[in-house]
């Protein structure tokens, strides 16, 4: 019952991103073993000073820990090129500059970044991915609902949209979990007043898209570091989502 870190080839590398979807976007059982690699990143460590250009970013053993291939609950996960991305979207601790409680998670759209607060000061800061038109979704909410490795259960409102999708429906239990499931290693879902918004926080096998808008409305995450962000997050924590810059506290590190 612990996760597993592992070689994984290239192809498993091309594997998954099936569609990143927007409900759906569920099956208990949990097999993980919070790894060494997980703790925070000092800053010194994340790559910062390194060269502007993505592909030109630093390496280093801590980061190849951090990003490194790994076999979660029997799911071969491959270990992410992390210096093919931009180093200012490596998970990270920073000082808190959200203004929120520890325990809360923040969602700062406009800069890509994902924030879990602690209670020292800093905050546990992730990239992400939002959805192809912005996380439309904005305000306070809570994490009502985790789950690790989820099923895709697609909505009727996305397959009316493309019907071919319905073999994943609600009524037909949806797509396995797995490396090609689309929410990825791990799913938190936003509800607020008690109701599911059909927004969620999930993992990714597509580290391309950290920092883009490439979903269809959820806010994607490595499955590394949605995997660590899982293991962090207080039960129904609340959720504060950003639609535009917080303020001049958010700065480029």
């Amino acid at each position: 019952m612990a996760i597993t870190r592992t070689s994984i080839s290239r192809r498993s590398l091309l594997i998954g991103g099936a569609a990143a979807g927007l409900a759906g976007c569920t099956t208990p059982g949990r097999q993980t073993t919070r790894p060494d690699a997980s703790r925070p990143l000092p800053l010194e460590s994340a790559g910062y000073g390194a060269p502007s250009d993505p592909l030109q970013a630093k390496r280093t053993d801590a980061l190849d820990e951090r990003y490194s291939a790994l076999v979660d609950d029997g799911h071969e996960l491959p270990a992410i090129p992390y210096w093919k991305m931009d180093p200012k979207y490596f998970r990270q601790r920073v000082p808190n500059p959200t203004g929120e409680p520890a325990g809360t998670v923040v969602v700062d759209t406009p800069n890509r970044f994902l924030y879990l607060v602690e209670a020292d000061g800093m905050a546990m800061r992730y990239g992400v991915g939002i959805g192809r038109a912005g996380f439309v979704w904005g305000g306070e909410g809570t994490i009502h609902w985790r789950q690790h490795w989820p099923r895709w259960k697609v909505p009727a409102e996305m397959i009316a949209r493309k019907p071919s999708l319905e073999i994943y429906s609600v009524e037909n239990g949806g797509m396995e979990p797995g490396i090609g499931n689309p929410l990825g290693a791990r799913a938190l879902y936003i509800f607020k007043n008690g109701r599911d918004t059909l927004y969620r926080l999930h993992g990714t096998p597509e580290w391309w898209t950290i920092g883009g808008a490439n979903s269809s409305g959820c806010v994607r995450l490595v499955n590394q570091d949605v995997i660590d962000l899982y293991e962090r997050v207080p039960y129904h924590a609340r959720i504060v989502v950003h639609q535009s810059a917080m303020d001049d506290r958010i700065v480029a590190i």
